[in-house]
């Protein structure tokens, strides 16, 4: 059963769908709801033709709102973008550029959601509070020349 939080955008769910069923067994709208809003699937990334690494910068898709980390047409993404990736099933396993963080990739691992989730606190903007979203840093591709892509690579703390 799911309902509107007056807070905020977020739809809740009571009887938390995503300890009791799989990714499979998961509606559409229980898939769609597990996204957090961080926008760190969005940033553009770089992979190292050689080693095949993927490095993250901190430049986003075009159609990201760095403000809210949605996607400012997210219906016509795939056509529009055509780096865009749905995440589904089938590419999870290979999606390994997604954020340690993310609950496709968490649940897909048996982890549970972060205490910060929206699902879990009813709020859409408590992602952004923890500073786990690209809300913080990321600027859009649409001022980036694509020769500049290197000098804005995130390189990950070891």
């Amino acid at each position: 059963m799911f309902r509107q939080n007056n807070t905020s955008n977020t739809v809740m769910s009571e009887d938390k769908f995503w300890e009791s069923k799989t990714l499979q067994q998961m509606s559409h709208h229980e898939w769609e709801s597990l996204c957090d809003g961080c926008g760190l699937c969005c940033l553009v990334k770089i992979e190292d033709e050689d080693t095949g690494e993927i490095f993250n910068t901190t430049v986003s898709c075009r159609q990201l709102d760095t403000q809210s980390c949605r996607c400012r047409d997210y219906k016509n993404r795939l056509a529009d973008v055509p780096m865009c990736i749905q995440i589904t099933l089938d590419n999870l396993p290979q999606l390994n550029w997604l954020p340690d963080s993310c609950a496709y990739k968490l649940l897909y691992e048996g982890e549970p959601l972060p205490s910060w989730h929206p699902l879990l606190t009813g709020n859409n903007h408590t992602v952004h509070d923890a500073g786990v979203s690209a809300k913080w840093f990321a600027q859009s591709e649409e001022y980036i020349h694509p020769e500049q892509l290197v000098e804005f690579i995130v390189f990950p703390e070891k």
